[in-house]
């Protein structure tokens, strides 16, 4: 499947080619290094686009995974800061509960 090259991407072969002619060499030798050239150039820029997008692929499910994280901490945060919460406002009519029989003794006693 060969993709149709950009103007760009001839003329830089077209420039590469002429840069690396040998004397003698006929014009239409020329262009078959050229389009060699231009083919070479069109597969690198293929490559690279390959790479790049598996390199959004890998950040996009990396930065997924890290929200995902982030949002099990912050549920995690939360109920244990509801826990606490639940805990301090069990535990404090108890203590309030103690404390008045105590003083109640102490006052009843004395």
């Amino acid at each position: 499947m060969t993709l149709p090259s950009s103007k760009e991407t001839q003329q830089e072969a077209l420039k590469v080619a002429k840069s690396i002619q040998k004397p003698g060499q006929t014009k239409e030798q020329t262009k078959l290094i050229a389009q060699g050239i231009e083919k070479g150039i069109s597969e690198y820029k293929k490559q690279q686009k390959i790479k790049s997008r598996e390199r959004d692929k890998k950040r996009k499910q990396q930065l997924k995974v890290k929200s995902a994280t982030n949002k099990v901490d912050e549920t995690d945060n939360e109920s244990s800061q509801n826990a606490q919460t639940f805990s301090v406002a069990v535990i404090t009519p108890w203590v309030l509960l103690v404390l008045s029989w105590t003083f109640f003794a102490f006052y009843f006693f004395s």
